[in-house]
C-alpha cells in the first residue's frame, strides 16, 4: 500500500458523496457503490470507480468506509462483500449507529481480520462538502497511519476518544452531540411556530435576544431555512435525524437516563416525515407544531 490508501466507499447519499468528492481531491483512489446506483454515478465524473456491488467496491481496497443509514445497513453491506475482504483491511464506520450495535459491527471485524475504526463525523452537508468535518474516532494505534489520509481528506479534525472500536467511544459522544442538534432544531421549530401562532413576527425575537447568552447561530440558520423556504436540499433530513433521535433515546434508556426532550423530538421528526416532509432538512420538523401539511 502506498501513503494514499484505495478506498471503498460504501454510501453515497448527502454526506458519503461530498465525502467521496473530498477522498478524491485528495488523490485517494475511490471505489464507490450506492445500492441506488444513480446516487453514486455523480462521483465517476470527479474521477470515482462506481460499482455495482460492495463486493466489487471492496476488491483491492486498503480502507472500507461506510457512511450509510444505519449500523444495521452497514452491517448489511459489509457482509455481501465479505468474500472480498482480505485481513489487514481498515473498516471505517462513519455511520451514526445505536450502541447496541457497534459491539457487533466490530465482532464481525474481528471475526474477518479487519481492522476496525468506530468514526462517526460531525457535521452536516456544508461542512461535508468542504472537508470540514470532525472525525471522532476510536481505534487501534496499529492501523491509524492507513485510516489517517482519510480521515484528513473528509474532516479538518480528527478527535480520538480511544483505542478500542469495541467500546463504541466515538458514537457515545456521537449520539450526545446530536443529542444536543436534535434538542435546538426542535426548540427552533416550535419558536418560530409559536411566534407565528400568537401573531408575532419571529424577527421580533431574533432582535430580542441579539448579541446576548441566548443568541444562537445555529438557531438563526435553522429558523432562516423554515422561513425562506429553504429546507430542500436538505443539510441533514428529517427522517435520518428521526431515527438518530430514537437511538439516542435508546442509549440513554440503556443507562438508566430518560430523555423526554429526545423523545419527543422523535415523535416531531415522525409526524414531519408523516406530513411528506421526510426528505427535507431537520428544520421541517417544524411544520409538525401544525396540523396537516
Amino acid at each position: 500500500m502506498t501513503d494514499k490508501p484505495t478506498v471503498a466507499l460504501l454510501g453515497t447519499g448527502i454526506m458519503g458523496a461530498a465525502m467521496g468528492r473530498n477522498l478524491l481531491k485528495a488523490g485517494l483512489a475511490v471505489r464507490a457503490w450506492n445500492r441506488t446506483r444513480a446516487k453514486a454515478e455523480p462521483l465517476a465524473a470527479d474521477g470515482a470507480q462506481v460499482t455495482d456491488t460492495p463486493t466489487e467496491a471492496v476488491q483491492g481496497a486498503d480502507v472500507v468506509l461506510t457512511m450509510l443509514y444505519d449500523g444495521d445497513t452497514a452491517l448489511e453491506a459489509v457482509r455481501e462483500a465479505a468474500g472480498s475482504l482480505r485481513p489487514g483491511v481498515v473498516w471505517a464506520q462513519c455511520t451514526t449507529a445505536g450502541l447496541d450495535q457497534i459491539p457487533e459491527l466490530a465482532a464481525f471485524a474481528d471475526e474477518h481480520g479487519l481492522v476496525f475504526y468506530d468514526a462517526p463525523v460531525l457535521g452536516t452537508r456544508q461542512p461535508a462538502e468542504a472537508g470540514q468535518l470532525t472525525v471522532l474516532a476510536a481505534g487501534p494505534e496499529a492501523g491509524r497511519e492507513t485510516v489517517a489520509p482519510v480521515f484528513d481528506a473528509v474532516g479538518a479534525r480528527t478527535l480520538w476518544t480511544g483505542d478500542d472500536g469495541s467500546s463504541a467511544a466515538a458514537t457515545r459522544l456521537k449520539l450526545v452531540a446530536n443529542s444536543w442538534v436534535i434538542a435546538a432544531t426542535a426548540a427552533t421549530g416550535e419558536v418560530v411556530a409559536l411566534a407565528q401562532g400568537l401573531g408575532v413576527d419571529p424577527h421580533s425575537f431574533f432582535d430580542l435576544i441579539a448579541g446576548g447568552p441566548l443568541d444562537m447561530g445555529y438557531m438563526r440558520a435553522k429558523a432562516g431555512l423554515i422561513l425562506d423556504g429553504g429546507l430542500t436540499p436538505p443539510s441533514f433530513a428529517v427522517d435520518t435525524a428521526g431515527k438518530d433521535a430514537r437511538l439516542i433515546v435508546a442509549a440513554g434508556a440503556s443507562h438508566g437516563v430518560r430523555l423526554d426532550v429526545a423523545e419527543a423530538a422523535a415523535e416531531r421528526f415522525a409526524r414531519a416525515a408523516a406530513q411528506g416532509h421526510a426528505d427535507e432538512d431537520m428544520a421541517a420538523a417544524y411544520f409538525a407544531s401544525f396540523d396537516g401539511k
